[in-house]
């Protein structure tokens, strides 16, 4: 036994190195053949946004929209660098007030439309304060 050198493992238990620290940590053997084929997770930000500088969130706050299946309570996912088209959702301002309808463009009239029979339809004003703050792309709703 005299003489004799006793390698043991680098990693000494987890009191030496953080959680984050883990996958730098000088740790001897291979890996799992598997985790050459192991898939990534799911990147929601990947997945639902397009253009992250122009994409916010807005929660939404009334119940003008619900036969569309958006809620009070829900989060929208809205893309300013889209262009507004007949028919998109929208987020617009109106008057100072942030609204969410549908956009219709027909016959030279623009209006805001309600997806709930309680909410009137806003027929636009060409001469009043309008502006489109962005285009709804997904809903987010909690069950």
């Amino acid at each position: 036994m005299d003489g004799e050198q006793w390698y043991g493992a680098a990693y000494k238990g987890s009191k030496q190195y953080s959680q984050w620290e883990v996958p730098t940590a000088n740790a001897t053997g291979f890996g799992a053949a598997a985790d050459d084929y192991m898939e990534r997770g799911i990147d929601l930000n990947e997945q639902l946004i397009r253009n992250k500088p122009a994409t916010f969130f807005f929660r939404m706050n009334s119940e003008a929209m619900t036969g569309t299946g958006i809620y009070p309570g829900d989060i929208l996912i809205v893309d300013r660098s889209i262009r507004n088209a007949n028919g998109r959702v929208i987020v617009a301002i109106l008057n100072g007030e942030l609204l969410v309808r549908r956009f219709q463009d027909a016959f030279n009239k623009k209006r805001l439309l309600a997806e709930n029979k309680k909410f009137g339809d806003i027929e636009l004003d060409p001469y009043g304060s309008f502006a489109v703050w962005g285009v709804v792309l997904y809903n987010i709703h909690t069950i």
